[in-house]
């Protein structure tokens, strides 16, 4: 009989109450993302009190200026990663029901998406306030992992973006008639908790590496290495985690079983890796760039 671990009786709301005849809930989502942007924000204040980390001894910004970047960047997550979902992956749907675009509440956010309204809203305050760009890169990046932690942890407890099929001894039952389905194996369906590997990769390595590169090597005196690791190592991350997650509902067909969204011969490439392509591009290429410049200055 094959060894599997039952998931656990977790439930998505952390309590609710009911106030005027309406429903309040706090879901541990949204404690994630809660959680997430008050330690971003004390990394960063805790980075910006150490001059000497800095280009000049000098940290880019002020802790007044992160507090109002802080608004920014909250409307950047929510908007970039609330378009980001609805262009990348049902933007069929949603052309067909605008109004549902608003109704955030109902879930459907895309990291890739979320990210570009980070980086939009962070370099547009930065451009109003001459702040370095690619210093206030650097910071915002180093802060991003515990956030990514914790938000793949609300997803398992919420039994969301499950994993593909498995076998191995740590697969999970999920809870659901959709998790349960599963005809390569029959019977109930064990999957790979695809949320805890990304939980360990996105997250805990990630930003160890991140953490250690600033306080420890001193990468922010080389503007742009801290986002380029970021970059390359979340698309590096998040590409790998996609040969064991289960595809988005959309992409799955009978003749596309793997939910592949580009097909080339009889491989092809899922979205979550289309999309972490050009992050690996581009952070491979901030890392070059810093590195040249360090050469020349020395």
């Amino acid at each position: 009989m094959q060894a599997v671990i039952r998931f656990p009786n977790f439930s998505p709301e952390i309590f609710s109450i009911s106030l005027f005849g309406m429903e309040f809930a706090l879901r541990w989502y949204a404690l994630a993302y809660i959680a997430g942007i008050l330690i971003a924000w004390r990394m960063a204040v805790v980075a910006i009190r150490r001059a000497t980390l800095w280009p000049n001894d000098i940290a880019p910004l002020s802790e007044k200026q992160l507090e109002d970047l802080l608004t920014w960047i909250i409307i950047g997550v929510i908007v970039g990663g609330r378009l980001g979902f609805v262009l990348f992956y049902q933007p069929a749907y949603y052309l067909s029901n605008p109004a549902e675009i608003l109704k955030v509440w109902q879930g459907g956010m895309a990291f890739h998406g979320g990210l570009l309204g980070v980086v939009i809203a962070a370099w547009i305050y930065a451009v109003r306030h001459e702040i370095p760009k690619m210093s206030l890169t650097d910071l915002v990046s180093h802060t991003v992992p515990p956030g990514l932690l914790l938000g793949r942890l609300a997803n398992f407890i919420n039994a969301e973006l499950w994993g593909r099929p498995s076998t191995l001894p740590w697969a999970v039952i999920f809870p659901g008639q959709e998790a349960q389905s599963c005809a390569s194996i029959g019977g109930l369906c064990a999957r790979h908790p695809s949320q805890l590997y990304e939980a360990a990769l996105e997250g805990l390595i990630l930003g160890s590496l991140l953490i250690w590169l600033v306080y420890r090597r001193g990468a922010f005196k080389s503007p742009g290495l801290v986002a380029g690791v970021f970059l390359a190592g979340y698309g590096a991350s998040r590409f790998i985690v996609e040969f064991f997650r289960q595809p988005d509902a959309q992409f799955i067909a009978p003749g596309n079983p793997l939910g592949l969204a580009v097909h080339i011969g009889g491989y092809g490439l899922t979205m979550g890796q289309i999309l972490s392509l050009p992050m690996i591009a581009l952070g491979l290429w901030f890392v070059w760039q810093a590195r040249q410049t360090a050469r020349n200055r020395a």
